[in-house]
């Protein structure tokens, strides 16, 4: 009898040791933060807080950004867009401050949007009206393949973003 015991003891204590290692096996790691800061020649800084989702062998325009759906770009809460004075992004203006950052995504353009409502995390509602800037970019091929989604910042103003094979980018002055 105590030998069936300690066998039923054993055999729960490793079949509980299986199903916890089997569900921290399952668990996807969390899209890491980043932060990238840059301050123009003119004085102005920039910076740009995201989490960097993964391809995890998704395709974007499909199972990752949809295309010709609003996406609250990066991952967990709205990337955060922010600049220290006031500038003109691809021409158009935008007031000194924060923002979060959308896009629409499409196959040969994304619209890049700076909405006004930038404390947002989760399912927030996307609201038009609380849009401070959009316009349209041309996609490129990246130059390399990119897991995570990846925000760049030069010091003439040319702000990128490579993910997967895509390449955007638009110029803050």
């Amino acid at each position: 009898m105590k030998k069936t015991i300690l066998l039923f003891s054993a055999l729960f204590f490793l079949i509980g040791n299986v199903v916890v290692k089997a569900q921290e096996a399952k668990k996807q790691p969390a899209s890491p933060p980043a932060s990238v800061t840059e301050t123009l020649s003119n004085g102005t800084k920039v910076s740009i807080n995201y989490a960097q989702p993964g391809i995890k062998g998704r395709t974007i325009g499909k199972e990752i950004a949809p295309y010709g759906q609003v996406w609250r770009t990066g991952a967990n809460a709205a990337t955060q867009f922010e600049v220290s004075k006031d500038v003109k992004i691809n021409g158009k203006s935008l007031a000194a401050g924060k923002y979060a950052l959308f896009t629409i995504p499409g196959e040969k353009e994304w619209v890049v949007i700076f909405n006004k409502t930038w404390e947002q995390w989760g399912n927030y509602k996307y609201k038009e009206a609380e849009d401070a800037l959009r316009f349209t970019v041309k996609t490129e091929k990246a130059k390399e393949f990119m897991e995570r989604m990846t925000f760049t910042i030069a010091k003439n103003g040319e702000v990128a973003l490579a993910w997967g094979n895509v390449h955007i980018d638009f110029m803050v002055k």
